[in-house]
């Protein structure tokens, strides 16, 4: 099993995650997106990261392949909540999976109009209010416990202080982001998206 992902993405992230967590075997190939190298863009159905190569299949699109892979190992399904797995990822892909990334991708890399930023903003507050009101309740967003929900919806959320935002604002959020890093195998995205030393 082979991963293409890189350093700042959240949707990458996703996947190296749920690798890590479950302890599958795979080789992690770091992809610089400033010059994507024309075997990665042979592969990649959009040009985009993550990609992930298993059993001589290409699997794209993040969500997509958390799908897969809980589905592949039978781990972070959420057993009987699978429908409720699937409905907090799509929720994430048109929420906090689209608010949090464009907010911090403007912030740092580019720069939007006022009007923009202002909105992205707002869009990112609400769906922060709505995560942790729906965390009040219970430790992980399923009361199964941890899930690909989980996985999918905080990938982002541990680079929240690049945006400005306090996760100290939003006790729920910050409880549950401290329940995943204590999960065996959880790393912080800094240190497992990083590039990886290719072979000599």
């Amino acid at each position: 099993m082979q991963l293409f992902g890189s350093t700042d993405s959240g949707h990458s992230y996703k996947i190296r995650s749920f690798l890590l967590l479950t302890n599958t075997a795979h080789d992690y190939q770091w992809v610089d997106l400033s010059n994507k190298p024309t075997a990665f863009l042979a592969i990649s159905p959009f040009g985009e990261v993550p990609v992930l190569l298993d059993q001589g299949q290409v699997f794209c699109q993040s969500n997509a392949i958390l799908i897969y892979l809980a589905q592949r190992s039978r781990q972070f399904t959420g057993g009987e909540e699978w429908q409720a797995a699937l409905e907090w990822l799509s929720w994430e892909a048109n929420r906090i999976g689209f608010s949090l990334p464009n907010y911090r991708f403007a912030l740092h890399w580019q720069p939007q109009p006022p009007e923009v930023m202002r909105y992205l903003q707002q869009r990112l507050l609400a769906d922060l209010n709505t995560l942790n009101e729906k965390l009040a309740a219970r430790e992980f967003l399923l009361k199964s416990g941890p899930s690909i929900a989980d996985i999918s919806c905080s990938a982002y959320l541990f680079w929240l202080d690049q945006t400005g935002i306090a996760v100290t604002d939003y006790p729920n959020i910050q409880r549950w982001l401290a329940a995943i890093c204590l999960l065996p195998g959880w790393c912080h995205p800094d240190q497992a998206m990083k590039s990886m030393p290719g072979p000599d």
